[in-house]
């Protein structure tokens, strides 16, 4: 159950990769995002400070907020809106502005989250983006003097990694079952096509039993199926093309494995 629970959460973070969420400090709504991949990772931990929008609001050029950047747990948090530019751009010109992180908000109503990308070298801030409905709201909240949010890790990389290995090793078991499947299920279905003689066909073959008066046409000593010789009075089976054989050995060949002779190939039905 575990392992399938692993499956299900990587596949819905391929479709939708969210692993934090913002969520305003007074508790009143959190909001699902996606962090950039080129900005710092949460790792496990949670920022928070007070919500403050970007002025510019799209962030394309030199902010004029005034905010002096701290490792501090508590930071201010620039909102960004989406569109004009790159959202590296964007996150480039908060971080030289001061913020500490950076919420980047969908310009489009009804759109999927997206993962911000962009050259990770010299960023040290978080950047997370959501959707346009969420940035509304925060955007409201942003407005308010001394509001605030949170920016919190639901699933860190470790973890990931572990969901990623487990459904490796999910597809990889999967992948092993479905060939033992398919080669079982196919040898069955070679067996039940593959032409064989009827018994009630085999009964009707001549019958002689060695070392009898009847066995002088029929030169052979062993019987080629169980490479074994004859002994006196064993019952055989002789065939059209007169090779004879023990009957039992012959009728497990014919009703089994082959229609044709072991020796001469030729086919007992035709």
């Amino acid at each position: 159950m575990s392992t399938f629970f692993a499956y299900a959460v990587l596949f819905c973070y391929l479709v939708n990769p969210i692993c934090s969420i913002v969520q305003l400090k007074s508790g009143s709504s959190s909001f699902p995002d996606s962090p950039a991949r080129f900005s710092r990772g949460l790792n496990g931990s949670i920022i928070c400070g007070g919500l403050r929008l970007a002025d510019p609001l799209d962030a394309c050029s030199s902010l004029l907020n005034e905010v002096e950047y701290s490792d501090a747990e508590s930071a201010t948090i620039a909102l960004i809106v989406r569109g004009k530019c790159a959202f590296e751009e964007k996150i480039r010109n908060a971080q030289e502005a001061g913020f500490r992180a950076a919420i980047v908000y969908d310009d489009q109503r009804n759109h999927n989250l997206i993962s911000m990308m962009g050259n990770p070298e010299g960023i040290r801030i978080y950047a997370v983006f959501v959707s346009n409905v969420a940035g509304e709201i925060l955007r409201e909240h942003a407005q308010a003097v001394g509001d605030e949010c949170c920016i919190i890790s639901v699933l860190d990389e470790t973890a990931w990694t572990v969901l990623v290995i487990s459904f490796i090793s999910v597809l990889a078991v999967m992948s092993l079952l479905a060939t033992i499947f398919f080669t079982y299920n196919h040898w069955r279905t070679s067996k039940k096509t593959k032409p064989v003689v009827d018994v009630k066909v085999f009964d009707i073959l001549p019958s002689i039993t060695f070392g009898s008066q009847n066995l002088i046409s029929h030169i052979g000593e062993t019987c080629v199926i169980c490479l074994e010789d004859y002994k006196y009075g064993e019952n055989l089976k002789v065939l059209p093309c007169q090779h004879d054989f023990h009957a039992s050995c012959v009728k497990s060949w014919l009703t089994k494995w082959a229609t044709f002779c072991p020796i001469c190939k030729h086919d007992i039905r035709t």
